[in-house]
């Protein structure tokens, strides 16, 4: 509410009236290029504005304005953020991190390895069965958002890091979940917050920074397959995306890398 007045206040001071029935579409425009040239974000002003069309609407429902100012003054295209992502080094010094001296430490070795071996949501993991696991065909059945299913492939390293923890873990008789893959310290299944706690304490360790995510390692899984020569379909199957265009966007974080290839390498760069 605070910030819905903060908005409010800006723009009535703006035009040094406070009667909304005099608000022009113009005023909104000139608001907007107003909090352009004070150097606010694209994101800002697109809040800010969100806030002005709410308030307007809710008068025009409320039959107190004839029309709404706000209708034909575009909302600020936003910029788009790119992903975080690890490098192949600090990846190898997040996946050593976790000790293998207790039967945790070996699971979150496999947690690691898996997450970055397939790219699947925390959620994801967290959910994953021992069902879904086929040592066999190298796969595992991954349920991702809406319940749909889809068939990963799992790395060779993960495997081996899932075999190692499964002779680790505790007796399955003792376990409260015991169809879970990763399970807690209370033998039930791992939740996604502590799995966000795990990582956190392992990015620490490693000496990364704080910033890194679960997801991190989902955008470097998309991000070095794209590197190494994957086409960008094949990716967005292996993510779950519905869209390409949601995959479309790990293509300029690999095209800043094949720039800054091209800057030091190229003798007329």
């Amino acid at each position: 509410m605070r910030a819905y007045a903060i908005d409010l206040t800006q723009l009535f001071e703006r035009l040094g009236h406070e009667q909304p029935d005099r608000v022009t579409t113009r005023d909104v425009r000139r608001f907007v290029a107003h909090l352009s040239e004070r150097g606010y974000s694209h994101r800002a002003i697109a809040r800010k504005l969100s806030c002005l069309r709410s308030f307007f609407q809710f008068l025009c429902r409320e039959g107190r304005l004839p029309h709404d100012p706000t209708v034909l003054v575009p909302t600020p295209r936003l910029e788009q953020r790119l992903p975080g992502f690890l490098d192949e080094t600090q990846i190898q010094r997040l996946l050593e991190a976790p000790p293998t001296t207790t039967w945790r430490g070996v699971r979150d070795r496999a947690l690691l390895e898996v997450l970055y071996s397939t790219g699947i949501r925390v959620s994801e993991l967290a959910g994953l069965n021992l069902r879904d696991v086929d040592p066999y065909s190298e796969t595992i059945i991954v349920r991702g958002k809406g319940r749909k299913e889809r068939v990963c492939p799992i790395g060779a390293t993960a495997l081996r890091a899932l075999r190692a923890y499964q002779q680790a873990r505790p007796d399955e008789r003792k376990l409260q979940t015991p169809q879970a893959v990763f399970i807690s310290g209370k033998t039930t299944r791992l939740t996604v917050r502590q799995i966000d706690r795990l990582l956190a304490r392992y990015v620490r360790l490693a000496g990364l920074p704080s910033a890194i995510s679960p997801h991190s390692l989902r955008h470097s899984f998309a991000t070095h397959l794209l590197d190494r020569g994957a086409d960008l379909r094949s990716v967005q199957e292996l993510l779950g995306h519905a869209s390409l265009s949601t995959t479309q966007i790990y293509t300029h974080v690999t095209a800043q890398r094949l720039k800054k290839v091209y800057d030091q390498a190229h003798p007329r760069a």
